[in-house]
Parts: C-alpha cells; sequence; structure tokens
C-alpha cells in the first residue's frame, strides 16, 4: 500500500497579519491572497487561485498612488505624475513590498512550484502582494487599504520621481552669447554600433577648440553630454 503524500503545515497567519499590520476578520480572504494558481490547481481542497484577487488589487493599488500624488505632488506635470505612479506599481516595487512582509514563506504553492523557487519569482510575489491589498479593501474597507499601500509607497515617492531635465546645450548657448565674436559647434567625430544599438560620439567646438566631448545613444544625448563636460570645465 503506498504512502500518501505529507502535507505541508498550515502557514501562522497570525505571523503574517501582524507582518502586514492588520488583522482580518476574515482569514480566508488572506488565504485565498497566498494561493497561487498552481496550488489551487494540485489541491482538490482549495477555493480557488488569487488571480481575481490580484486584479482587484492592481486596481485599488493604482489608484491610491494616484490620488496621493495628485494631492501632495502639485508642482509635478502630468507627465512627471503617470512615470511616479507606473515606477510605484511595477512588478519591481510590489515584489520589494512583498519581500518586506516575508510574503514567500506564506504563499500556498504547488509541490513543484514550491521546489523551483516559485516563493521567491518576483512576479508571484507581486501578484501576491496586490492579492493582498484586494483583500485587505474587502475586509476592512478602502480607508484600511489605503493606510497599507501608503506605508509602502510614501517612502519611495522621492526616488521614484522623474529627475529633472537639464538643457546642457541651451545654458551653455547662453553663456557663450554673453560675447558676440564666440562661436559654438557640434561636431560628430564618431558613430558605431547595429542599427538598433548605435553611439555616437560629439565634439563641442568653441571657435574651433574643443572645450568639451560626449556619448550617447542618439546624437542629441551626445551633443547634451559634450555641453555638459564643457559646462563643467568652465566651473559651471
Amino acid at each position: 500500500m503506498s504512502r500518501a503524500r505529507q502535507t505541508a503545515p498550515a502557514p501562522d497567519w497570525k505571523g503574517l497579519e501582524k507582518n502586514i499590520g492588520y488583522t482580518f476578520h476574515d482569514i480566508g480572504l488572506l488565504k485565498n491572497a497566498l494561493t497561487h494558481s498552481s496550488y489551487a490547481n494540485e489541491s482538490k481542497k482549495s477555493s480557488g487561485s488569487n488571480e481575481r484577487l490580484e486584479f482587484l488589487g492592481d486596481s485599488v493599488l493604482g489608484y491610491v498612488v494616484a490620488d496621493y500624488l495628485f494631492r501632495n505632488c502639485p508642482h509635478l506635470p502630468e507627465g512627471d505624475l503617470t512615470k511616479t505612479r507606473a515606477a510605484l506599481v511595477c512588478e519591481k516595487a510590489c515584489c520589494g513590498f512583498s519581500r518586506q512582509l516575508e510574503v514567500g514563506k506564506y504563499l500556498l504553492l504547488s509541490h513543484g512550484e514550491q521546489n523551483s523557487g516559485g516563493n521567491a519569482r518576483p512576479s508571484i510575489l507581486a501578484d501576491a502582494f496586490e492579492a493582498i491589498i484586494a483583500a485587505i479593501y474587502l475586509d476592512g474597507g478602502m480607508e484600511e487599504a489605503r493606510a497599507f499601500i501608503l506605508r509602502f509607497v510614501k517612502p519611495m515617492i522621492q526616488t521614484a520621481r522623474p529627475k529633472p531635465f537639464k538643457d546642457y546645450k541651451t545654458m551653455l548657448q547662453e553663456i557663450i552669447q554673453k560675447n558676440p565674436e564666440e562661436s559654438l559647434e557640434y561636431v560628430l567625430t564618431g558613430e558605431s554600433g547595429p542599427d538598433h544599438d548605435k553611439h555616437f560620439s560629439v565634439e563641442v567646438h568653441l571657435n574651433s577648440n574643443v572645450i568639451g566631448k560626449g556619448g550617447g545613444r542618439s546624437k542629441k544625448e551626445a551633443e547634451q553630454q559634450a555641453a555638459r563636460e564643457a559646462l563643467e570645465l568652465m566651473g559651471y
């Protein structure tokens, strides 16, 4: 008679609740949020995977982050708001949040997925984080979900904001224009690489004297870097 496969001990949901900072009225929601599709397919006792919760959690996360950025970053234009939100809700960010909660220890995975390192896979961890958001939202409402999300998002906002673009060419031009007899010229000195991965080298000349060199994946980028070097050499 064959020996039945041993089942893994049930996760310590209280430990995860402590990490999350929220106590569920319906612990089944949390369990569902941690149930990967591989486990749901393998286990006849499972009530389904976390995919539907992930769908809802993704929307709640996007809304909460957009609302917070709109209210607290009034000087950011629409384009920067979009880029900042994208950086805060992407798979990389959600995976990092999941790791802070040690979600990998609590995931319900199939034996195959568990053995292949599924509890550390970024996509699985990110999906679980979004599912946890939905579970909190359904169990305790929007304000509980908002508090949970902002606990992770707020410390990241400064680093997630796009770096302001500096137009070094215009800065250099404005300085040189103070002396009408001076003239600037950008000279392409090199071009290498295949069409899909070109690299350009440029020199900026002041009255035929080289005052800066730069490189980049486009001529414009190379010119900006050459102007940046010229400004640094001039003490700006």
